[in-house]
């Protein structure tokens, strides 16, 4: 009896732990899953129970409701008036400009450029005054000659050609007085070869001398144009050296600090230009009028020759119709 009461008691508990391992084990996910399930539906009927949350979530839109307004005037940029800043800088723009014009790039350039910059304007200068010099000369000169020619056109002798030039100083009467002077010096002598070789050599003295005195100012031009470009060129690499030093110093290639020495620069190149082309222009125009005026004094010499000649010959002639006679 003992041993089957025994018995019948360890199967009850055998049979107990295995009704219970198998209800702890392969139950509790299933047990989970409903208890997991019913937090939420807790949570559900709870929610309306308890106002605090609900009252937790309105500072949420708070920062959106912030962006908004940022968003609005980007998106209107156009109509919006600019900021300060932009105000500043749309404002000084004109102003960056006015300190690159010519006068404001000469006060602040080297003393160097500067220098060049002043001799290159007087340059300048002295063509201009020289053109308007050489223009006066040469058109009076050119129109007293023509004069002085068309009056002697008709002249039969020196001394006619000399009555009708009157007192006057001219190229033509300088002529015309030295080949009555050489007729004078060489009286008594047969020799009429001799005697017009005598006069053409002062003829050319005179006509190289009138060839000197309207060439004046024809050198100083040629110097100009040829050396103008050079000088300027010189302020130029100077400038861009003073500007690159600049720009070490500075430690930045920012486009307005390297703008301002490098105009200034280029503007000794520029004072150059306009130095040089208009010497080179009035150069070459003189050299054409000169070369015109030259032709007249040839034309000078030539006749004041004829008329020597015309002389020798008459007076040669009544020597001979005297010892005829």
């Amino acid at each position: 009896m003992k041993r089957s009461l025994f018995r019948a008691t360890w199967f009850r508990a055998t049979f107990a732990g295995i009704v219970a391992l198998a209800m702890l084990s392969p139950a509790s996910p299933v047990l989970a899953q409903p208890t997991a399930a019913a937090q939420p539906a807790a949570a559900v009927q709870q929610a309306p129970v308890q106002p605090a949350p609900v009252q937790s979530v309105p500072p949420v839109p708070a920062p959106v409701a912030a962006t908004q307004p940022a968003a609005t005037p980007a998106a209107s940029d156009a109509s919006a008036p600019p900021a300060d800043g932009a105000g500043k800088v749309l404002k000084s723009t004109p102003v960056a400009l006015k300190e690159l014009s010519p006068w404001l790039m000469f006060q602040n350039a080297d003393i160097i450029v500067q220098t060049v910059m002043v001799g290159l304007a007087f340059a300048s200068l002295v063509t201009w005054t020289v053109f308007i010099a050489k223009m006066i000369e040469l058109s009076v000169a050119q129109g007293k000659l023509r004069g002085a020619l068309r009056k002697i056109a008709e002249a039969r002798s020196l001394a006619e050609a000399q009555f009708a030039l009157g007192a006057k100083d001219s190229l033509l009467s300088r002529l015309l007085a030295a080949a009555m002077g050489e007729a004078r010096a060489s009286a008594g002598i047969s020799s009429d070869e001799g005697i017009k070789e005598r006069a053409a050599s002062s003829f050319g003295e005179i006509v190289r001398a009138e060839g000197r005195r309207i060439r004046t100012g024809m050198g100083l031009l040629a110097t100009i144009g040829a050396t103008s470009p050079f000088v300027g060129l010189f302020g130029t690499v100077w400038g861009i050296m003073n500007s690159f030093i600049g720009i070490s110093k500075s430690q930045t290639t920012n486009l307005a600090v390297v703008a301002p020495g490098i105009a200034e620069a280029l503007l000794a190149t520029a004072f150059g230009l306009v130095a040089a082309i208009p010497a080179v222009i009035i150069y070459n125009h003189f050299a054409r009028v000169t070369k015109g005026y030259m032709e007249l004094v040839s034309r000078s010499s030539g006749a004041a020759a004829r008329l020597l000649s015309r002389d020798l010959d008459r007076s040669h002639g009544s020597t001979h119709s005297r010892a005829a006679e």
